[in-house]
């Protein structure tokens, strides 16, 4: 049963120009239908198809292609199904079964001239269909949840809650921290000797060095005359002596 679409707007889902519709002959077996039982030569009508959807419904629509008038209508409430079958010997046809509104329905064949029209009914009509499914199943999960009671986790009026923070503990190190080495250098690594290790050059201690005395000008002409001791010459007695005091001379020498 189709359900009611007359709130619903109508989309175009498929449109073909060219359409061939055959007489066909009763089923003669449950093997199906079969298209070369049909005279494909002499098809009994020709003209557009147009497949329209209104909400969940479908219909296949044959009108005439130059004054769109209607020539036969197929509901289709599920695909596939009794209301659009592909025959067992070809993919270009299939049996519809038309209605007129009062009732009354019949059989025809629906043939394609090219394969990939065919082609396109048969997914404009199996998207169409598996929307429809979607379209259900989102319904029923919101018709599940709708009546499961909700859960109420607002506080009521007056009511409170209360928070125990308690035995929060600062994080201890893990162990001592272990003291820098005397003069601010760390312990050597494992495996090395420590006479190896030579400090930095910032921590060696150096001798100081007094600076170097600089004099001025002033100071230099002041040394030159009061600075300088006296000159004394270690030759001065020998050349003072006269020629008489020759052989006291080289006297002192021997007794020396």
């Amino acid at each position: 049963m189709m359900a009611d679409t007359s709130a619903l707007y109508e989309s175009v889902v498929c449109v073909k120009p060219e359409v061939h519709v055959y007489r066909i002959p009763p089923r003669s077996s449950n093997r199906g239908y079969r298209a070369a039982d049909w005279k494909l030569d002499e098809p009994a009508w020709s003209g557009r198809m147009k497949i329209t959807a209104k909400g969940t419904a479908v219909y296949i629509k044959l009108e005439d292609k130059n004054t769109g008038e209607l020539f036969a209508q197929a509901p289709v409430d599920q695909y596939p199904g009794s209301a659009v079958e592909a025959v067992t010997d070809s993919s270009r046809y299939f049996v519809v079964r038309i209605e007129d509104g009062n009732g009354r329905h019949a059989f025809i064949g629906l043939g394609f001239a090219d394969r990939g029209d065919s082609f396109d009914f048969n997914v404009a009509l199996q998207d169409h269909f598996k929307w429809v499914k979607q379209e259900s199943e989102f319904a029923r999960q919101e018709a599940t949840q709708d009546s499961v009671p909700k859960l109420d986790l607002g506080f009521k009026e007056g009511q409170t809650i209360k928070i125990n923070i308690g035995n929060i503990k600062k994080k201890e190190s893990s162990g001592p921290v272990k003291s820098r080495a005397a003069g601010g250098l760390l312990p050597p690594p494992p495996g090395v000797k420590a006479s190896t290790l030579v400090p930095p050059l910032a921590v060696q201690q150096s001798i100081p060095v007094a600076p170097p005395r600089t004099a001025t000008l002033l100071d230099i002409g002041d040394s030159a005359h009061a600075v300088a001791p006296p000159s004394q010459d270690l030759w001065g007695d020998f050349t003072a002596a006269g020629p008489g005091s020759t052989q006291d001379t080289r006297s002192e020498w021997v007794q020396f």
